[in-house]
């Protein structure tokens, strides 16, 4: 499958079973240092499509967070690179993570 870009809301992102807490808290405060709630030059995440039409982040986990805290309700680019085996939803969505 060639990789596609869709534009969603970060906060309906699932996060990687291996960042169930979300993104790192020291890297997230760097980002919104650096970059505020900009997307300039911003790569977009990538993310495979699970079984129930869901997308789980592979990488971009601090960004897209960064983007859900500071400009809710902002759509991202976000690049599906593949399909999963299993559906998105076994894990939390950025926005469940956002206090």
């Amino acid at each position: 499958m060639p990789s596609q870009i869709v534009y969603v809301d970060p906060r309906t992102l699932h996060v990687p079973t291996t960042r169930l807490s979300g993104a790192d808290p020291a890297k997230l405060q760097r980002q919104i240092q650096l970059f505020g709630s900009s997307m300039t030059g911003m790569q977009a995440p990538w993310a495979y499509r699970g079984t129930d039409g869901e997308l789980m982040l592979v990488n971009g986990v601090t960004r897209a967070t960064r983007i859900a805290k500071l400009s809710p309700g902002t759509k991202i680019p976000v690049e599906v690179i593949g399909d999963l085996s299993i559906p998105a939803t076994v894990t939390p969505t950025i926005g469940d993570l956002l206090p």
